[in-house]
């Protein structure tokens, strides 16, 4: 969420929304008027000024805006985070461009139209009558604790600040040009043809000496850097290890199988078959057909169908899509045997029907292990709150965690070393842990020998722990991990020398020579790619080479890493489509033009950008950070 907001807060739709704020704020009371004169200005932009009461009320109208949004009081740190204090100072400083532009165009706005803004504004309508109401607009400034003449002169000047920004974006109507050309960019699809070149297309690369190996060592020795790890113990408390299977009789059991008989049924499956007809009269035939000795198979031939066409799969009686296909495939007692004609959902079928097994119910021996571990386990939850409490009683009276998981025969279980990823010292997965990213977290946040809370395991379960050890971070001399190093450094070879190679070949043949002519010489094959466009996800190709298929007109060569990076491709396009090929429906003509019309919005963050300049704004920053701490 937090980066979010960041990534929002550099585009200029979010700077008018954020202007709007300010506008707002401005008819609120934020007039030097109201506040006092400006010797103590936060921002200047030409001849306008920000107060630094003026900044401080603008961060925390800000700050209050985004706490509500996200349901807390956000801290000084969030908000830095958040980048509100770089937010609030553009909106200012773009607010006071667009004032003393306004000041030098000589801007302004009739008593009337003022009047008739400030009727127009909802919160001084009556309820009842839909009409301004001179006393609510009185009680709600006196409320706000802004004079009448304050209020008015503030409202007059986000008007005229608003002419100018209705005038440069809002309404804004994209040439036609201009969305032709987005929309071509977006259509346009190429042809080209592409090697595929890998290690096996270089000489293989010699393993390096110490000297070299030690000195691309010392260049990448933080790759190699031993995480921290943690040796800790755990026990698991859950119902099933505290229950007791033994303690279950066949007669406890006979009687729970005979209450509970029908959920050991096990429901007959078949394998369904389906014959599609125009008409009921073509599937009579069909089965008239079929009685007079032609097969199920041929009939399928006939109509230019193969068996997967036909095939609905294997079902139970109540997964049948079409209860009326279930009855009929159901009915059918005879492996191989089909149906008369049904009238299903999408028309007359027949249905043929194989792979028979009938329903049975699971005797009590097939059950009856999987009954008593059943019944222990229920009958355990009813004592995970006792035992819970008794393993708290003997930690606090002193025992050790094993010991006390020995007293309620329950298993603690020692990891020797874990990193934060949950990973061994030979970078395993350690599997089997419960909670494990939540359990690893706290032993990461938990010293040695400290007795910690334990964890809860869903609804019903906890599991204890304790670091037993912890090993810092360090980093690894070459001779521990001199194998790895190895590898590494040949495959980043192999890597350059392979970019070489492809490098020399494009050369070559931007030189003339034929990618045929290349490829038979490297005994590989000119591959051939369609339809690409900028937006494919293409798993041979990958982006780069997208990208780089779309640098230039046809005949264009282009170099990139494949998509995977053990390989490098060499292309030509061949052909270059710039008719439509995309689906009517997918609605990317209303994102074209919603794109197009946002060259609206940068103008507007353009002309800002460049009265800013003009104008020179200066930021007091010592007097910003009194404001963001009071």
């Amino acid at each position: 969420m937090l980066e979010l907001l960041r990534k929002a807060s550099r585009t200029w739709f979010a700077k008018g929304l954020l202007l709007l704020l300010v506008a707002s704020f401005g008819i609120w009371g934020v007039s030097s008027s109201l506040i006092g004169d400006n010797s103590d200005a936060v921002i200047t932009v030409g001849d306008q000024t920000i107060s630094t009461n003026e900044f401080r009320l603008a961060y925390q109208r800000q700050m209050s805006d985004l706490s509500r949004r996200f349901g807390t009081q956000l801290t000084t740190e969030q908000a830095r985070a958040l980048g509100i204090d770089t937010q609030v100072y553009a909106q200012l400083a773009a607010g006071a461009a667009l004032d003393q532009l306004s000041d030098e165009m000589r801007l302004g706005l009739s008593e009337d139209r003022l009047a008739g803004l400030i009727a127009e504004d909802p919160a001084f309508r009556n309820e009842s009558t839909g009409q301004f109401d001179r006393q609510l607009f009185a009680s709600r400034l006196r409320n706000s604790g802004l004079r009448e003449e304050d209020y008015i002169l503030e409202r007059s000047k986000v008007a005229v600040r608003s002419q100018i920004v209705e005038a440069t974006s809002d309404g804004f109507t994209p040439p036609q040009v201009l969305v032709d050309a987005l929309r071509q960019y977006r259509d346009e699809s190429r042809t080209i043809d592409y090697l595929l070149l890998s290690s096996a297309n270089v000489d293989p690369i010699k393993a390096p000496d110490d000297a070299t190996l030690a000195a691309w060592f010392e260049t990448v020795k933080a790759r190699y850097r031993a995480p921290e790890y943690r040796a800790f113990s755990y026990v698991k408390l859950q119902p099933a290890d505290l229950a007791d299977p033994a303690s279950v009789s066949d007669e406890m059991a006979r009687q729970d199988y005979e209450a509970r008989k029908a959920r050991y049924e096990i429901a007959g499956t078949r394998t369904i078959e389906q014959l599609t007809f125009e008409t009921r009269e073509m599937a009579e035939a069909a089965v008239v057909a079929m009685k007079e000795g032609a097969s199920f198979d041929q009939l399928v031939t006939d109509q230019g169908k193969t068996a997967t066409d036909v095939l609905i799969g294997d079902f139970t009686k109540d997964r049948v899509p079409d209860p009326a296909l279930a009855e009929a495939a159901f009915a059918i007692e005879k492996e191989g045997a089909t149906s008369p004609v049904i009238d299903g959902s999408f028309g007359p079928v027949v249905l043929r029907v194989s792979n028979i097994k009938p329903g049975r119910t699971q005797s009590f021996d097939e059950v009856k292990e999987q009954i008593r571990e059943s019944l222990a386990t229920a009958a355990a939850i009813e004592d995970i709150t006792t035992a819970h409490d008794r393993f708290e009683d003997l930690r606090a009276s002193g025992s050790s965690l094993e010991d006390a998981a020995k007293e309620l025969n329950l298993k603690p279980v020692i990891i020797d070393a874990i990193d934060r990823q949950g990973r061994d010292k030979s970078e395993k997965d350690i599997a089997g842990i419960p909670e494990k990213q939540a359990l690893i977290g706290e032993v990461f946040q938990t010293d040695i020998g400290v007795e910690a809370l334990p964890l809860s395991i869903g609804n019903d379960g906890y599991v204890w722990f304790e670091v037993r050890d912890i090993v810092a971070e360090r980093d690894r001399p070459l001779a521990e991990v001199r194998e790895k190093a190895v590898a590494d450094w040949t495959a980043e070879q192999q890597k350059i020398e392979l970019g070489a190679k492809v490098e020399s070949l494009k050369e070559r043949a931007e030189q003339g020579a034929p990618l045929a002519d290349i490829a038979a010489e490297l005994a590989i094959s000119v591959e051939n790619k369609t339809g690409l466009r900028r937006s494919s996800d293409d798993p041979v190709l990958g982006a780069a080479a997208v990208a780089a298929a779309f640098t230039g007109p046809v005949g264009t060569l282009g170099s990139a890493p494949g998509n995977d990076p053990d390989t490098q491709i060499l292309l030509k396009v061949t052909e270059i489509n710039n008719q439509p090929t995309v689906n009517a429906l997918d609605n990317q003509d209303q994102q074209v033009i919603a794109t197009a019309k946002a060259a609206g919005d940068d103008i507007l963050d353009q002309m800002v950008n460049e009265l800013q300049a003009n104008y020179g704004v200066s930021v007091n920053q010592a007097l910003a950070e009194q404001a963001m701490v009071r």
